[in-house]
């Protein structure tokens, strides 16, 4: 039978109990009724124990709730309300206090997924470690950029990127580092910002990682060609007249010539030197008005037309312009394509330049060698970019100058011109590609074009 009220119940216990203790004392002095008295203490004993874990369901009801907050296990309820009204608002008052801690954690939940979301989808690299180099946050930006599917520990970069690995675990809250590195073939220059917080008594540190390498580039291609421009402006508008007034000085000189006949030897002399030197004055003048106009091509790039070509044809038209050069050096050119039907969207006249600059730096490389070995790669990298290298087997590049080699004017030849390079890199910036140079001295160098 079941109670509906729990006072009543509890009233019924204690008077069944009174009940059976009164026959127990009636019964015992009787040895007719010995069974029925075992039977009766046996009856009280149960009737206790019932009652007292009939009276003890409160305290197993907070347990149960305690530990539902303890473990954040909000699934349950309360709903017993046969024991009564007391019981029905317990019950009501504890249900609503779950209902809030869950509410509660759903919100936090929500929150953190959201923030995660956040996180995931910014293009700026995040990364949240602590100081042990245990990594507990990383974004999609910080696989991306440095090619990869699991960060535990800030130790497993060593193993690729050492000098990126011994930054991060040197860096304080508001330090500001940058850091160079090779991804797949392309250079990296990292921008990075560190944070530190407080969770849970642990310090953690946050860490934003942004590849700024096109801004830099871009903006020292901007810089230099401001000031060529005002390099060339200034120096034509200076050399002009001299070359003008040279030219006129000498026509004067030479009209007096032919309509004087000099007197002497010594004015003969005199007015040959002259025009000697008013002759140099105007050749180094046209000379120095080409060197201006030469470096004048470096602001006068044209705009690309893009259009989809094989680089399989690119190739082929290098090795056709070079070939007399490469069969008087004896030097050998081998050509590799991956797939070999691989096509590249760019302009084709202005990346026949680049090619063209590559190879002919790379002829020059390795004239000396018995051997001259040159090699072209076509391939496609992890980013799904088209790769073009170029390597020589020649003396490489001297570290100190390796920072150098992009910046106009700037050449190791004896006959260069110092544009060759920069003008190479201006192309890709258009094709919103990259150029870049891998080499060690003695051990030949290889150009890397990213597209």
């Amino acid at each position: 039978m079941v109670y509906r009220r729990f006072r009543f119940q509890i009233v019924l216990q204690v008077i069944l109990m009174v009940a059976t203790l009164l026959l127990i004392f009636l019964f015992h002095e009787e040895t007719t009724y010995f069974i029925s008295t075992i039977i009766l203490v046996v009856l009280f004993v149960v009737q206790v124990i019932f009652l007292i874990r009939y009276t003890e369901q409160t305290n197993r009801k907070l347990t149960r709730f305690f530990e539902s907050i303890r473990y954040s296990d909000f699934m349950g309820n309360f709903s017993d309300n046969e024991m009564g009204k007391s019981f029905e608002a317990l019950n009501v008052e504890l249900n609503e206090v779950i209902d809030a801690f869950k509410k509660t954690k759903i919100e936090k939940e929500e929150n953190f997924n959201y923030l995660l979301t956040v996180i995931q989808h910014v293009s700026i690299g995040v990364l949240v470690f602590r100081h042990d180099g245990k990594v507990d946050v990383y974004n999609n930006a910080v696989k991306r950029l440095l090619q990869l599917k699991h960060l535990r520990n800030i130790d497993e970069l060593k193993r690729n990127y050492k000098d990126l690995a011994a930054t991060l675990t040197d860096m304080k809250a508001g330090d500001k580092k940058l850091v160079k590195l090779y991804v797949d073939d392309e250079l990296l220059q990292l921008s990075i910002h560190a944070t530190e917080f407080l969770m849970h008594g642990e310090k953690y540190l946050l860490v934003s990682l942004q590849d700024i390498h096109p801004e830099l580039e871009q903006k020292e291609v901007e810089s230099w060609q401001m000031l060529i421009r005002v390099l060339t402006h200034e120096i034509m508008n200076s050399i002009t007249p001299i070359s003008s007034l040279a030219s006129t000085v000498q026509d004067i000189i030479k009209e007096y010539s032919e309509n004087n006949v000099p007197q002497t030897e010594e004015e003969k002399e005199d007015l040959q030197n002259m025009a000697s030197a008013l002759e140099t004055i105007e050749k180094r003048s046209k000379g120095l008005l080409n060197f201006v106009d030469l470096y004048r091509n470096l602001t006068r790039i044209p705009k690309p037309h893009f259009r989809y070509f094989s680089i399989q044809e690119l190739f082929q038209r290098q090795l056709e312009l070079l070939q007399s050069k490469l069969d008087e050096k004896q030097i050998r050119v081998v050509s590799r394509i991956f797939p070999s039907d691989l096509k590249l969207l760019a302009d084709p006249d202005l990346i026949d330049q680049v090619m063209l600059n590559l190879l002919l730096n790379a002829i020059d490389a390795v004239k000396d060698q018995e051997e001259g070995l040159i090699t072209m790669v076509a391939s496609v990298n992890l980013n799904n970019r088209t790769v073009i290298e170029v390597t020589d087997n020649g003396s490489g590049i001297n570290q100190d100058v390796m920072d150098k080699i992009f910046m106009p004017f700037f050449t190791s030849k004896k006959n260069g011109s110092g544009i060759g390079l920069s003008l190479s890199r201006q192309i890709m910036q258009m094709h919103k590609g990259s150029i870049s140079v891998r080499s060690k001295y003695g051990k030949g160098a290889t150009f890397l074009l990213v597209f």
